[in-house]
């Protein structure tokens, strides 16, 4: 095939010192919702026993809780993931951290087995929908060329949370107990203050942001 015949790649326009900055912090708030996502629910996976104790049920019952966190979070994927294609990544985002962190604190308080499971059912939505809008926020951010790497790189917070959740467990759970480690779980709010100052909404949602009239008039119609 000649020369002639190939279709040059698209260069992609090299990143203004504005918008590498940005998707710094587009990154880092990622990476940070993601790792606390984490930090949050493995918290209970290392105090099943204590809360089973605490609650005078088995433990089966409390790895219930995991099981039921697990399986709301589609439909926590599902909401936000509509609203971050309506209204943008920056604002489901940062509502989505301060959902789970308050539901993190509440659960902490619990006075009944009952209360901590539907707690943990509704952690399950704010776990859900983290990931995609994060994802979606520091990819839309960066450089086409880096977002095989960042994407790799955020899926690293998962990791990074369950460090953080196992450092909380050996310095706080033998003086304090389970119940101040859900306490902690409650400062990934203070993320979205971090997300309000420092990120901005990716171009490349405004460029392809969904024109909703157009998309329902269709379905309908379909």
């Amino acid at each position: 095939m000649s020369s002639s015949q190939v279709n040059p790649a698209v260069a992609v326009p090299p990143m203004t010192r504005e918008q590498r900055a940005n998707a710094r912090n587009a990154l880092i708030a990622g990476f940070l919702g993601w790792t606390l996502d984490a930090f949050d629910f493995f918290i209970l996976v290392l105090v099943l026993d204590a809360v089973a104790k605490d609650f005078n049920k088995p433990t089966p019952a409390i790895a219930l809780t995991l099981t039921a966190t697990l399986a709301m979070r589609p439909v926590g994927a599902f909401i936000f993931g509509i609203m971050a294609d309506r209204y943008g990544r920056r604002l489901p985002l940062m509502l989505d951290i301060i959902f789970y962190s308050v539901i993190e604190v509440l659960s902490g308080f619990a006075p009944t087995y009952t209360t901590f499971f539907i707690l943990r059912l509704l952690y399950g939505i704010g776990m859900g929908g983290e990931w995609g809008v994060g994802a979606s926020l520091a990819l839309e951010s960066v450089s086409p060329k880096w977002r095989g790497i960042i994407s790799g790189l955020l899926q690293e917070g998962y990791a990074t949370g369950y460090l953080l959740a196992a450092a909380a467990y050996y310095f706080v759970f033998p003086h304090w107990g389970w119940r101040p480690m859900f306490f902690i779980g409650g400062l990934p709010a203070l993320l979205s203050l971090f997300i309000r100052a420092k990120v901005k909404e990716p171009e490349a949602w405004h460029q392809h942001r969904t024109d909703w009239n157009t998309y329902w008039r269709s379905t309908l119609n379909n």
